[in-house]
């Protein structure tokens, strides 16, 4: 057997000197000459594609290690020639509508035939919902929208025999991982959910429109409908099936003879266009994957790599039990943690099996439950081989961040209220930029999100 490996996709924003967006991917990625630098669906986003480890021994060291080399190095190239530079943030405070209209489309083949099949689905401007109530729904034209929502999407290798049980794992802990890790408070400035790039991707580029009707399509975002029962290949017919196809496939689709594994070209490029928070991947290389999606970008590597570690460690805890998680909770329940996750972070209420002792499934308190579930993901951590102090140092990251209830999303939201106050008003865009260059800033010196010190002008609140 392979062993289990570990990769992850840092999307992230470019922005100039006054916090805004700064239109200059192509640029960017010309300069740097780096292979693991693609272009993203808008001109003010790109997203860098870490070397894939084993999951035994260091990996998200190496993980961090390599996303903050690599962050350092594109704002060195891109300060001097573009005043850009790199900010891993789930959603830019600085971003307006006309920021993600059909001009900011990057100039790529992929991104213009998606935006074309899009035209053909739904008319425009489009509402897309950001978070509750009616000032946070922003009228959207075109699928540069999704350079809104910046995702850390973690890969991990699953054998086909271990694939159901470990997807199943991967949606229960979804819930609590996302509750610790918030960091969209704040799109187009507008006071929303704590991960609102959830709503906002689901909207703006999952074909919601209609959704609850009979014979609606089902949308191509969301958390899913139901337990996976029968593996990986049921999670491929199942997009399949309920999902037409968007782009053309390539002419080269068909499988080499003398490859091991087959190409699958269709069925990859049509699985790429299925966006569920936790999607079942193929790779010809020989392995099937789980991408964990629902994760935002930042505040630094060392916070990301926590995450990480947190929603493996659980994940691989679960899927060990006796009996599959699909058995002890009901998937309206897990899926309600999602979203309240997403909602309200740390202050939700999320649903769990019953621990020893406890007669039937209940809600806990997110930051209580986390708190519990640390020395299960340990123990999960473990046993994929992650060494003893690797995952007591991430863990520990962590725990300290829960316990303190500093995610991102409570720091940018506090940083928000402080700026407002301080001009007298809500904040305005020039208070939004200065926010965002303080956490740009913060997050070039690596110290993890819950040490942040707010600005000097924050009035502290218990």
């Amino acid at each position: 057997m392979l062993p289990a490996m570990v990769g992850a996709e840092l999307e992230l924003s470019l922005v100039d000197a006054s916090g805004r967006p700064a239109p200059v991917n192509t640029a960017v990625r010309a300069a740097l000459d780096d292979d693991r630098i693609a272009l993203e669906v808008a001109r003010s986003n790109v997203e860098v594609n870490l070397t894939p480890v084993t999951l035994a021994g260091r990996p998200f060291t190496a993980l961090a290690g390599e996303a903050e080399s690599v962050l350092a190095r594109i704002t060195a190239v891109s300060l001097p020639r573009y005043g850009a530079r790199a900010v891993p943030i789930g959603t830019l405070p600085t971003l307006r509508a006309a920021d993600l209209a059909a001009g900011a489309l990057t100039p790529q083949s992929r991104f213009h035939a998606l935006e074309e099949a899009w035209a053909r689905r739904r008319t425009a401007p489009f509402s897309v919902r950001v978070g509750d109530g009616a000032q946070c729904v922003v009228a959207a034209e075109s699928v540069a929208v999704q350079g809104a929502a910046c995702s850390w999407q973690v890969h991990l290798t699953v054998p086909p025999d271990r694939f159901c049980r470990t997807f199943n794992a991967a949606q229960v802990a979804s819930g609590p991982a996302l509750a610790a890790a918030g960091n969209s408070p704040l799109p187009f400035g507008c006071r929303a959910w704590q991960e609102a790039r959830i709503p906002l991707y689901e909207h703006g580029f999952g074909d919601r429109q209609g959704t609850g009707r009979p014979g609606a399509r089902r949308p191509r975002v969301g958390f899913g409908h139901a337990w996976l029962r029968g593996g990986p290949l049921a999670a491929f017919e199942d997009a399949v099936r309920n999902y037409d196809v968007l782009l053309p496939a390539p002419r080269s689709a068909g499988s080499r003879p003398e490859e091991p594994y087959p190409a699958l070209e269709e069925l990859r490029l049509h699985l790429s266009t299925v966006w569920p928070w936790n999607r079942p991947v193929y790779d010809p290389a020989g392995n099937l994957r789980i991408e964990f999606r629902a994760l935002p970008s930042g505040p630094t590597p060392l916070d990301m790599a926590a995450n990480t570690a947190f929603l493996i460690g659980l994940t691989y805890w679960l899927a060990a039990q006796e009996r599959d998680v699909a058995q002890c909770l009901p998937f309206a329940h897990a899926r309600a943690n999602f979203y309240r996750a997403a909602r309200n972070g740390l202050d939700c209420a999320l649903w769990w099996p019953p621990c020893p002792g406890e007669a039937a499934t209940r809600e806990h308190q997110a930051a209580s439950l986390l708190r519990r579930l640390l020395p299960q993901a340990r123990a999960g951590l473990r046993l994929a081989g992650v060494s003893a102090e690797e995952a007591d140092g991430f863990l520990h990251l962590l725990e300290c961040r829960v316990a303190s209830g500093r995610t991102g999303a409570w720091w940018q939201r506090r940083a928000h209220e402080s700026l407002g106050d301080r001009a007298g008003r809500a904040a305005g865009p020039r208070e939004l930029g200065d926010l965002t260059g303080r956490y740009a800033r913060l997050a070039e010196h690596r110290a993890p999100v819950h040490t942040w010190n707010l600005p000097s002008d924050v009035r502290r609140r218990p």
